[in-house]
């Protein structure tokens, strides 16, 4: 994997969307944002109360809108019904946390707080994940039905195979997160020893690119306060 500013960007440069994704939904972009120098660690005051500042906002948000009917989170319903996903059952991952943010969003660890976070703030689907985990370059495709996506099951490691036809982030070892933003893999997954990520900020069309660079400052602030000293470098791949 990447070990240099000069790799990361030239690791960012591979970053794709395969065309039939982008025949699918045409209006979308990923802001892909990698960190390294990050100090990981359980959640803190500071995890504690972007997480606090979320839920505020989102129980204001929804006290008017319920979360189906944000334009931003209906344009990713449609998206995940155009390749066969039930989005009632599977929700995209913002959908969800906003959906949990009343009772109060889970505290997982510090990395992982700040993402959710940003990602209930700013309504857009974020998902965060351990660089030094990847096997080449990330990308966007829809599955072929043989792609490896290792999960676990009662404590233990399984691995699925994703329907073909299933829109997948996927590295050269296999699927990294299932349903375009739903479930990410074991392998790749943050931990309390990650210092090198990457955070991936899903865009549809009633998400300008004003507002998805607005996410991806925010968590860029974020990540630096948590984390002083750290680097961060960003791509958007439409």
């Amino acid at each position: 994997m990447a070990s240099d500013s000069a790799d990361i960007k030239a690791w960012l440069d591979t970053v794709t969307i395969d065309p039939a994704v982008r025949a699918l939904r045409p209006d979308y972009r990923a802001l892909v944002l990698t960190a390294e120098g990050l100090r990981p660690g359980p959640s803190d005051q500071a995890s504690e109360a972007l997480l606090s500042s979320a839920e505020e906002t989102a129980r204001a948000r929804l006290a008017k809108t319920p979360a189906e009917d944000h334009p931003h989170l209906a344009a990713w319903r449609e998206a995940f019904r155009a390749f066969g996903a039930k989005p009632q059952r599977t929700r995209p991952s913002a959908e969800a946390l906003l959906r949990r943010a009343e009772a109060g969003l889970p505290r997982v660890d510090r990395l992982t707080d700040i993402y959710n976070a940003i990602s209930v703030a700013h309504v857009l689907p974020l998902g965060g994940e351990d660089l030094d985990h990847y096997t080449g370059p990330a990308r966007l495709v829809r599955a072929t039905g043989e792609e490896p996506f290792v999960t676990t099951a009662g404590g233990e490691d399984v691995v699925e195979n994703c329907p073909p036809g299933e829109v997948v982030w996927r590295d050269d070892a296999g699927v990294t997160c299932r349903r375009w933003n739903w479930r990410q893999c074991t392998r790749t997954r943050l931990t309390l020893t990650t210092t090198r990520a990457v955070f991936i900020l899903d865009a549809l069309g009633p998400l300008d690119d004003t507002r998805l660079t607005a996410a991806a400052d925010a968590l860029t602030e974020a990540l630096l306060a948590s984390s002083p000293g750290a680097t961060v470098a960003a791509r958007l791949v439409r």
